[in-house]
C-alpha cells in the first residue's frame, strides 16, 4: 500500500488471495480475476497493481480480462525510482533498469503491426516492429552501460584517493524509510533531502567528518534504501553506486526501531548485502527512532565486547554522541589503524565528491505488516 501511495496513486480497494502456487495464466486464478474485474467496474478503477512480480504473459492476460492497465511490484518500484532520480547517474541507472524490464514485455505493444517492407529493390520480409524495438533497446542499453562504466571509473579514482589518504569509510545501509538520510544529516550536517516516504532520495552522498584527533577524518556515505523483493534489474543497474557499500570499512545498518516488522527488514537488507558481496564488512545495527519506540539511548556489545547495537533518535539528536564514539572505536580496531590518522589535520570539511544516485538508499518505510505472506492485489485510481 505504501509503495502505491509513494508512486502517487490513490488506493481504493485491496483484494487478497492465498494459493499454494501462482496460476500460470492470471497469477491469482480465474475466479479471483473475476472478483478483481467486478471491483474495477463497481469502483471505476483505472489501474490494478499486484504486490508480486508478474510474468509478461500473466500481465498481458490480466489486462485483456480486466480491460485496465495492470502493473506488478517490479514496474511500480521502477516507476517510483524514475520519479525520484535527480542526478545524471541516477537517471542513467533507472533508465537502464527500465529498458531491461521493458525488453521482456515488448510484444504487448506491437502484436498488431505487420512486418515492415523494404523500398525499391529491397522488398522482402524486413524486420518486424518487435525486432526493431528490441534492436534499438539493445543499442540504448549498451550506450547506458558504457556511460555508467565511465562514472564507475571516476568513482574508483576517488575511492583510491581516499585509500591513499588512509581515510576510514563508513556507509549507511538499511530498509527504505528507516531514517538513514535523517541520521546522515544529523551526523554530517549535509542537508540531504529527507521525507517520510519510500525512496525519498536515490542520491548517494558522501561527506568527510572530523571525529577527533585520535581518529581524524572519516568519510560517511548515505546509500539507497533497500526493500523486500528489490527487483534484480535495480540491483544490477545500481551496482556501481552500491559499490560504495562494498568498499566501506564499516556499515551502519539503520533500523526503524518502531517498525513491527523490523526483524524481517533486517533480514531483507542482509540478503541484499550478501547479493552485492558486502556481507563480510563489519556492521553495527543502529536502532533509529527510539523516541517512537519508547527506548533510551544506549550501546549493546556482543560476547566479544564489540559494539553490536547503538540506540539513537536521529530526529531528536538522542544518542548521536554514542554513535560517534562507536565509529571511533571501530576505526581504531580496523586493520592497520595504528598509523592511519597520525597526520590528519584537525578540521572538518566537505568531501570533494558528492555522488547523487538510488539506492536501495536510498533509501524510507516498509510495507504494511503481514503483506509478506499473502498475494495482494492493490487496485487504485488515478483519474475517475
Amino acid at each position: 500500500m505504501l509503495l502505491s501511495r509513494s508512486a502517487g496513486a490513490d488506493p481504493i480497494s485491496t483484494i487478497t488471495a492465498k494459493r499454494s502456487s501462482p496460476d500460470s495464466a492470471y497469477f491469482v486464478g480465474s475466479g479471483k480475476a473475476d472478483e478483481i474485474g467486478d471491483a474495477v467496474v463497481n469502483d471505476g478503477l483505472e489501474i490494478v497493481i499486484f504486490n508480486h512480480a508478474l510474468s509478461p504473459a500473466q500481465q498481458r492476460n490480466l489486462e485483456k480480462r480486466l480491460n485496465v492497465r495492470v502493473l506488478d511490484r517490479t514496474s511500480l518500484i521502477l516507476d517510483i525510482f524514475a520519479q525520484r532520480a535527480k542526478s545524471h547517474e541516477g537517471k542513467l541507472q533507472v533508465e537502464l533498469a527500465q529498458l531491461q524490464h521493458l525488453a521482456t514485455r515488448l510484444i504487448r505493444g506491437w502484436t498488431h503491426l505487420e512486418r515492415q517492407k523494404g523500398g525499391i529493390g529491397l522488398r522482402g520480409p524486413g524486420e518486424t516492429q518487435l525486432e526493431t524495438d528490441r534492436r534499438l533497446i539493445g543499442e540504448r542499453v549498451k550506450s547506458l552501460r558504457a556511460r555508467l562504466e565511465k562514472l564507475h571509473k571516476q568513482r574508483e579514482t576517488q575511492r583510491r584517493a581516499r585509500g591513499r589518504n588512509h581515510t576510514f569509510s563508513v556507509s549507511l545501509v538499511g530498509y527504505t524509510n528507516a531514517g538513514k538520510s535523517t541520521l546522515f544529516n544529523a551526523v554530517t550536517k549535509a542537508g540531504v533531502y529527507v521525507a517520510d516516504q519510500l525512496f525519498a532520495t536515490l542520491d548517494t552522498t558522501s561527506r568527510r567528518v572530523y571525529l577527533g584527533q585520535e581518529v581524524g577524518n572519516v568519510v560517511i556515505s548515505d546509500t539507497v534504501g533497500f526493500v523486500r523483493e528489490l527487483p534484480h534489474q535495480l540491483v544490477a543497474a545500481f551496482r556501481a553506486t552500491l559499490e560504495e557499500t562494498i568498499h566501506a570499512d564499516l556499515l551502519l545498518h539503520v533500523v526503524d526501531a518502531a517498525s513491527p516488522v523490523r526483524m524481517e527488514q533486517i533480514e531483507q537488507v542482509n540478503l541484499v548485502l550478501k547479493e552485492i558481496g558486502a556481507d563480510h564488512i563489519p556492521q553495527i545495527l543502529v536502532w533509529n527512532k527510539i523516541d517512537a519506540a519508547g527506548l533510551e539511548p544506549s550501546v549493546e556489545r556482543d560476547e566479544y565486547a564489540t559494539i553490536s547495537r547503538v540506540f539513537v533518535s536521529a530526529q531528536k539528536g538522542s544518542g548521536l554522541d554514542l554513535l560517534r564514539d562507536a565509529i571511533v572505536e571501530m576505526a581504531r580496531k580496523a586493520p592497520g589503524s595504528a598509523h592511519l590518522y597520525q597526520n590528519d589535520e584537525a578540521q572538518e570539511d566537505q568531501f570533494d565528491g558528492q555522488y547523487d544516485q538510488h539506492d536501495g538508499a536510498a533509501p524510507d518505510q516498509d510495507e504494511e505488516p503481514g503483506e509478506d505472506d499473502r498475494i495482494s492485489t492493490h487496485s487504485q485510481v488515478g483519474t475517475r
